[in-house]
């Protein structure tokens, strides 16, 4: 996956505040004490990764570019930065995150034995990524997306010494949105005016549609999974 493409990715999301709100309160409990967010990016989820309970946060990222803009930003004295892979990281973490970045990973178990060996007894691992393999486009294939997930695809990817804390579905109006606009628009690619309009309409509606279906459909994927020993 080339830079320029997760970066194009990144910042055309970077201003959807209404969902990194979203998602952010939906894994806020297990969000404390010392955490890592891996692929990072630019920086943009840091201010709604930290609450009262977190104590150190670390953002890494391995690619050049995008760590020289998250570098750029500004942050409380509780957040570290490393340009590099978790794998570079000599830090145990209370909690580690992927947001939107498990499917750029080809072999995406691996990875998640990685996560196991950096968390802490008890630990826990967050994943949040792109839901449900029908929805995939060209613009998944652009950015660098090897797959989209469903609940049992995602277990699958996530290394079976973790036990499973809870996996569900977020955006139930998004999910249609998406499906609206692979059949009917088949754009390559969403606008800002479009990503504005979901921000501020879509997802408002789904904080309060998603609970009435019991988190059983929607067009991201949120996995929480918990280090047994």
């Amino acid at each position: 996956m080339a830079e320029s493409q997760n970066d194009f990715e990144l910042t055309l999301f970077a201003g959807a505040i209404n969902w990194k709100k979203y998602w952010a309160t939906s894994i806020a409990q297990y969000v404390y004490g010392s955490i890592a967010e891996v692929g990072a990016g630019i920086g943009s989820n840091a201010r709604f990764l930290l609450n009262q309970h977190v104590e150190k946060l670390m953002l890494i990222e391995p690619g050049e570019e995008l760590f020289s803009q998250l570098s750029a930003r500004e942050y409380p004295e509780c957040v570290d930065k490393l340009h590099g892979t978790l794998r570079e990281s000599r830090g145990v973490f209370d909690t580690i995150v992927y947001i939107d970045v498990l499917e750029h990973i080809k072999d995406d178990l691996l990875e998640t034995s990685c996560v196991y060996e950096h968390l802490a007894k008890g630990g826990h691992f967050v994943i949040l990524s792109p839901a449900w393999p029908f929805l995939y486009t060209p613009f998944d294939e652009a950015v660098g997306h090897y797959r989209r997930y469903t609940r049992s695809s995602l277990r699958q990817s996530v290394d079976s010494r973790f036990e499973t804390v809870s996996e569900r579905y977020l955006d139930s109006v998004g999910l249609l949105a998406s499906l609206a606009n692979k059949i009917f628009l088949q754009a390559s690619a969403p606008s800002e005016t479009q990503i504005r309009a979901w921000d501020t309409l879509m997802v408002r509606l789904s904080t309060v549609v998603d609970p009435l279906l019991f988190f059983s459909m929607g067009k991201t994927i949120v996995g929480v999974y918990k280090k047994r020993h």
